[in-house]
């Protein structure tokens, strides 16, 4: 159960709120909207982001920067990890299925390896970028690398 399947017990009834309908209703007289004002008034309709005259919460917070839209974000993975992760697995090759694995990926992720650490084994690594430093590591220990 949750809150877009709830619904009234069977056999329970309960009637909406008739506004407007005299003073004996409860709801007459000003019909649920009090004393004058603008909301009191027919045909008003606040405006988005109206705060009755209060400067708008868009207007009190500081613009400036620029955010890229078209920005690639990356899952930094350094050498020393992958040094680590090839010595416990016992594998010469680390793809991305086995950094998901190891829980240093997820689904959607682009992995860029980067070059702290130092490698001692040769290992074959697949990833979305590199870092050059991590690149001249790599193909120095004598491993290869593959861009995805």
């Amino acid at each position: 159960m949750n809150l877009s399947n709830l619904k009234p017990a069977e056999g329970s009834v309960k009637n909406r709120k008739r506004i407007g309908r005299g003073t004996g209703s409860g709801r007459g007289g000003t019909s649920t909207r009090g004393h004058k004002g603008a909301k009191s008034r027919s045909g008003y309709s606040s405006k988005a982001g109206f705060e009755g005259g209060q400067m708008p919460l868009v207007r009190r917070v500081p613009k400036f920067g620029f955010k890229n839209i078209n920005r690639v974000e990356y899952t930094a993975v350094n050498l020393d990890v992958l040094q680590n992760l090839a010595t416990k697995s016992g594998s010469s090759v680390i793809d991305f299925a086995v950094l998901r694995e190891n829980g240093l990926a997820s689904k959607n992720d682009n992995i860029k390896v980067l070059g702290r650490g130092e490698l001692t084994t040769a290992i074959e690594i697949h990833a979305h970028a590199f870092s050059q430093t991590a690149v001249e590591a790599i193909e120095k220990a004598g491993g290869k690398v593959v861009t995805l």
